[in-house]
């Protein structure tokens, strides 16, 4: 169905010139609203009747004959029907709504897939601060941004996942003193462990369960892996560098087994150490003020972020000489550019909303080629998860907060990604364990795993060799509920594209749901292993295209298509 779009649109392209010279890129399509009123719509006549100065219901006429007169619409649509001010309704034959499910039979796993286009993207997600293991917080940011990836790679671009490390600063000091505090036999309550809210010391520490076992391993010198570090503790409680090295060691391993019980990989693990290391962040810092967009003020160094939209003007260097958080961050984002990522989106919580306008300001006044919006950003709210009807608190200096690995441990990898994309990232989400369980249709996972599962059994009962379905009549393909589901099976690249412009991964949940709804509808409507060889072929070829666009979209998700359940 793609090709009959195409040719369809190319019809209606020719006939705008034809009718309205220079008016050709009015021609698209669109959904109609309302399923009844037809496959297609097309708005053209409304948008041109204005700047034409004719009435829009006289131009859809016009255009309705035009088009009935071409070769693309008399082989392709049955009618063409014009309803209120103007609008063109359009109804497929349904050979041409048949077209698509030899579409995706020979496309296959590439099926929606646009062609390489030769540019890379970066997207920076799962950044976190090696204090701690990763909260479900981070298991959004990790569901978001491997979807985006997978989003990204169907439309062409060359992808690169990258995790940005937050292993400088205060962070890093205050699980230092933690853990050494925890090694010489001190704990949360104890007089030199102030735990009052109220307190601003209190702030320095970390109360977790987790940081004694840091200490523990640590007195026991035991050596500790990570992806991309190896320590062996020193065991001397007095020794700070040596706890420091161990601790981010130890949990950089906790964060790697978040990572793989959630089957993600990245291709880089980016130090925020190292962009001082390297001097980085210094030369940033003497580009902006060789610029001209500094000034110094109370013993600090200000960048004028105003210049560049920014609400105020912002510390770039504090009285006691350390930088504030976003100057790394700029450092590191002229980094990306000199890579080559030339379109890069960051996935973060909406409490990183601030920083936007200040890491694109410094961006600009750094003056290094960055165009203005430069990266994108997709911004994420914590999610509240409950079990068993009552919430579980999250919170992590407290040391009770849920991690990754705790969710899915509760439900599944599976379970985990679906409901952490099936609502906008803006949006507060509530993460129900007991719902994310459950083997029902109110679970939308199970929900679509379950048709893809459905579609395999009916595959396996035939017993034939699927690849053969490609050449099928299909002119058995007439019925209403066949109708409406080769419908949906032909959104599906157009659904990706849309999603990849809008970084919005939560797309294809929405549409896996409605596709898989189709298909229990036509099931329900339909017997497929019927006597007559040429229906049952038919309908067949139908439901395996269905089972293969529904292990694409979930692909994209990063969620298995169970063949049984």
């Amino acid at each position: 169905m793609l090709s009959v779009k195409q040719d369809l649109l190319a019809a209606l392209a020719a006939a705008l010139d034809t009718l309205f010279p220079g008016t050709a890129a009015r021609a698209a399509f669109e959904s109609p609203k309302v399923a009844a009123h037809g496959d297609f719509a097309c708005t053209a006549a409304m948008q041109l009747a204005k700047p034409l100065k004719l009435n829009p219901r006289q131009l859809a006429e016009t255009l309705r004959s035009a088009l009935l007169a071409t070769p693309a619409f008399q082989r392709w649509v049955s009618d063409i029907e014009i309803a209120g001010p103007g609008f063109i309704n359009i109804r497929l034959q349904p050979a041409a709504k048949q077209e698509v499910v030899r579409e995706v039979l020979a496309a296959g796993a590439r099926f929606g897939f646009a062609p390489e286009r030769g540019e890379k993207v970066l997207v920076e997600f799962v950044s976190a601060n090696p204090t701690g293991p990763l909260h479900v917080g981070h298991g959004r940011q990790a569901a978001l941004g491997d979807a985006l990836c997978h989003l990204f790679a169907t439309q062409g671009w060359s992808v690169h996942r990258e995790f940005y490390y937050n292993d400088a600063g205060v962070q890093i000091q205050t699980l230092t003193h933690s853990t050494q505090l925890r090694a010489k036999g001190f704990q949360p309550g104890d007089s030199c462990w102030p735990t009052d809210p109220e307190n601003p010391a209190s702030k320095a520490f970390y109360n977790g369960d987790y940081i004694q076992d840091i200490a523990n391993d640590f007195l026991a010198k035991k050596t500790v892996k990570a992806d991309d570090r190896e320590f062996t503790a020193s065991g001397d409680v007095d020794d700070a560098e040596s706890i420091r090295q161990f601790a981010v060691a130890y949990l950089r391993n906790e964060q790697d087994k978040d990572l793989q019980a959630f089957n993600l990989k990245f291709d880089e693990y980016y130090l925020e150490s190292s962009l001082y290391t390297s001097g980085r962040v210094e030369a940033t810092v003497q580009r902006l003020i060789a610029n001209g967009h500094t000034y110094e003020q109370d013993g600090a160094l200000w960048l004028k972020s105003t210049d560049y939209g920014d609400d105020k003007d912002r510390v770039m260097r504090k009285q006691d000489g350390s930088y504030t958080y976003f100057v790394p961050d700029v450092a590191y984002h002229i980094a990306k550019w000199e890579r080559g990522f030339t379109k890069v989106v960051n996935i973060q919580g909406t409490d990183h909303h601030g920083t936007i306008a200040r890491v694109r300001a410094g961006l600009q006044a750094a003056d290094v080629g960055i165009p203005q919006g430069y990266p994108d950003y997709v911004l994420h709210t914590m999610v509240r998860v409950v079990k068993g009807g009552e919430e579980v608190k999250i919170s992590k200096r407290a040391g009770s907060y849920v991690t990754l690995r705790d969710l899915i441990e509760w439900t599944s990898k599976d379970a985990v990604r679906f409901f952490l994309l099936s609502r906008k990232p803006d949006t507060e989400y509530t993460f129900d364990v007991d719902l994310a369980v459950a083997q029902n249709n109110d679970n939308p996972v199970y929900y679509v795993q379950y048709a893809h599962a459905r579609i395999c059994s009916v595959l396996t009962a035939w017993g034939g060799d699927v690849t053969g379905l490609k050449n099928a009549d299909l002119s058995a393909l007439e019925g209403p509920q066949a109708q409406a589901l080769m419908l949906q099976l032909a959104k599906y690249p157009d659904m990706l594209t849309a999603a990849t412009e809008g970084e919005a991964p939560h797309d294809v949940t929405f549409y896996l749901r409605d596709l898989a709804a189709c298909y229990h509808s036509y099931y329900d409507a339909e017997r497929i292993l019927v006597d007559d060889e040429a229906v049952k072929r038919a309908r067949l070829a139908l439901v395996a295209a269905t089972a293969q666009v529904l292990h694409n979209g979930l692909a994209v998700l990063g969620v298995s298509a169970p063949r049984r359940m």
